[in-house]
């Protein structure tokens, strides 16, 4: 897969749409339009958005975001798509209406074949629901269906109702509705090293950029993947009381290892959430309940690793 259009003619079988967090549903119109691009001869191709729609046309209605950019690249890499592209989405782009939008993806991009979710809209205001660009395919020649629904529990897969999971602390949920745990890549920082002092040794991890949706402050068991490992761990998440601290940390002791990470990438995912930040009378009643979480933190990862994939 490749980001970007190379632009070799081919036609294409295209998706259009922000696909923050990209979740199970998501998936489900990528596989498709894969699909129906092998048959046909045609080029794969997902036109996403960068940055949200909303930071552009209504700011302060923005949701926080279940993958930055760099992130949403990650975990699209792993699909069966010839080709991603990351549009900015301008005021100016913001502005056309939905056959100025289709006539732009067939002209830039070759559209023939366009495969949305039920719930999608294109265009100025998305005002082009499905009934709409059907009725615009006909006049442009352009084939167009719709993916139902996915369904989990009972419930539609959505980024709203992951948000909602994420925010909420319910991490099983939001694991189930993504089809993998919630996740953050950052890289390593240099931390203040006080877990070593008292038997822990940790890396930290930069804090994201403010859009990107955390869950509650805590501590977590956790999964921690770089370039060349792997490791279960448990992470402090929030300011530290217990050391005069208020600013947010995100500080993982690694179970299976502890390689110097300076400056690399490191992939974090939260697995289950273990008890809430607490000030601590000394830094040895911290060592004590550290002891505690560590056990539960292993047991945690032990429950899960039969659950969700990664």
């Amino acid at each position: 897969m490749t980001h970007g259009w190379a632009g070799d003619g081919r036609a294409s079988v295209m998706t259009v749409g922000t696909f923050d967090g990209v979740h199970l549903g998501h998936h489900r119109v990528l596989e498709e339009i894969a699909e129906r691009a092998r048959r046909s001869g045609r080029r794969s191709l997902l036109v996403t958005f960068e940055p949200h729609p909303l930071e552009v046309v209504n700011p302060a209605a923005a949701p926080p975001l279940l993958t930055l950019a760099h992130e949403r690249r990650e975990v699209l890499a792993q699909s069966e798509l010839d080709a991603v592209v990351f549009l900015p989405f301008t005021p100016e782009v913001s502005r056309l209406e939905p056959q100025e939008f289709v006539r732009l993806l067939i002209d830039r991009y070759h559209l023939e074949e366009l495969v949305v979710g039920f719930d999608h809209g294109m265009g100025r205001g998305r005002a082009g629901d499905v009934r709409l660009l059907r009725e615009l395919g006909r006049t442009l020649h352009v084939a167009v269906d719709v993916v139902d629904a996915v369904t989990v529990d009972g419930r539609t897969v959505s980024s709203t109702v992951i948000r909602r999971a994420v925010a909420g602390g319910d991490l099983t949920t939001a694991a189930r509705f993504l089809g993998r745990p919630y996740s953050l890549t950052a890289p390593v920082v240099p931390g203040a090293g006080r877990g070593r002092t008292i038997g822990y040794r940790t890396i930290n991890l930069e804090l994201p950029d403010g859009r990107k949706l955390l869950p509650p402050d805590g501590v977590y068991a956790v999964q921690v993947e770089w370039a060349h490992g792997t490791s279960g761990g448990m992470m402090h998440q929030g300011p530290r009381p217990t050391f005069g601290d208020a600013r947010r940390s995100l500080e993982a002791h690694l179970f299976d290892a502890m390689p110097d990470l300076y400056g690399q990438m490191a992939k974090l995912r939260w697995v289950a959430r273990l008890r809430e930040v607490r000030t601590f009378p000394s830094p040895e009643a911290l060592k004590h309940q550290l002891d505690k979480d560590f056990a539960a933190a292993r047991a945690a990862l032990t429950a899960s690793a039969g659950g969700t994939s990664h």
